[in-house]
């Protein structure tokens, strides 16, 4: 009888084979393009630095989950994953958080200076759809993917989320604020991703209402968690600086609801996300990544 350790470690071969996956697409997206300046060393430096790949892997297992082909998923991933690098160099500038080291590492401003990282970052941006376009799908599928995406990382989204972040520093803000910045934030494109493998797979409503549960829950969830690791863990386990939030003054679910509150609404979200999922023929490996995301140290 298999143990749930022995689950934890099969659904870790199963992400790491995933995490290759994408490394490898990743790593030749920009390959046989001409090299301007040293923007494109700029763009593959924080691509390419590793990290969970959370939102990529959630695309490609998700695909699988709603019954499609991960492979055909993986422009897709990979898009999402563009997004979610671009917005770390920004993030981290120093008109946004300012921070300087990123993944164990300086951040991209600090290498490449910051007119560098901003174009690297734009470069991202607009690479990420053109990876959408490059997937061998039907034309309705990745045209839902583009707005799905467009959505998620824009004024409605994740942008809006950061403004709402930049805009919060210096004053509390109540926790109806902080649920409806980091459902923007944060939130946005983790779910984006998971709703990308259920287009690819040519999911259907019902399915993608599931996903989108599951995933935004899962967002929330992960933010929760990130709070609270900015308070209790290193930079040597994180990779960046802890205590950032506190020294810039942000409101965060740790200063609205204490660690162990925010304990319980992760355990919750994680649950309620959980639910969202159990109708899917094989959620397993869903199942676990919120459970395991619910309980990591970095």
């Amino acid at each position: 009888m298999e143990t749930q350790t022995d689950m934890g470690k099969n659904f870790t071969v199963v992400m790491e084979q995933d995490r290759i996956l994408v490394e490898d697409y990743l790593s030749q997206a920009f390959a046989a393009e001409p090299r301007h300046a040293d923007l494109q060393e700029a763009m593959e430096y924080s691509l390419l630095a590793g990290g969970k790949r959370i939102r990529p892997v959630l695309t490609l297992e998700t695909c699988r989950m709603c019954g499609g082909d991960p492979q055909a998923a993986l422009p897709f991933a990979c898009a999402a994953e563009m997004i979610h690098t671009y917005s770390l160099i920004h993030d981290d500038l120093p008109a946004m958080d300012n921070d300087k080291l990123r993944r164990g590492r300086l951040t991209n401003h600090m290498v490449y200076g910051e007119a560098a990282a901003i174009l690297a970052g734009d470069a991202l941006l607009t690479a990420a759809f053109e990876q959408l376009t490059k997937a061998l799908l039907p034309a309705g599928r990745i045209v839902e993917a583009v707005r799905c995406l467009a959505c998620a990382a824009g004024s409605a989204g994740m942008v809006g989320g950061q403004a709402l972040d930049m805009a919060g520093e210096g004053r509390a803000l109540d926790l109806d604020e902080l649920e409806l910045l980091q459902s923007l934030k944060t939130g946005a494109l983790i779910s984006a991703a998971a709703e990308l493998g259920c287009i690819a797979a040519g999911g259907n409503q019902e399915q993608l209402q599931c996903v989108r549960t599951y995933a935004q829950a899962l967002g929330r969830a992960f933010q929760v968690r990130d709070d609270m690791l900015d308070i209790i863990s290193s930079q040597e386990e994180l990779g960046k600086p802890v205590g950032s939030d506190q020294a810039n003054e942000k409101s965060t679910f740790v200063t609205a609801l204490g660690l162990e509150g925010c304990g319980r609404l992760v355990a919750r979200l994680t649950e309620e996300g959980i639910e969202a999922i159990r109708g899917f023929m094989a959620p397993d490996f869903h199942i676990w990544l919120a459970q395991s995301l619910a309980q990591r140290t970095k």
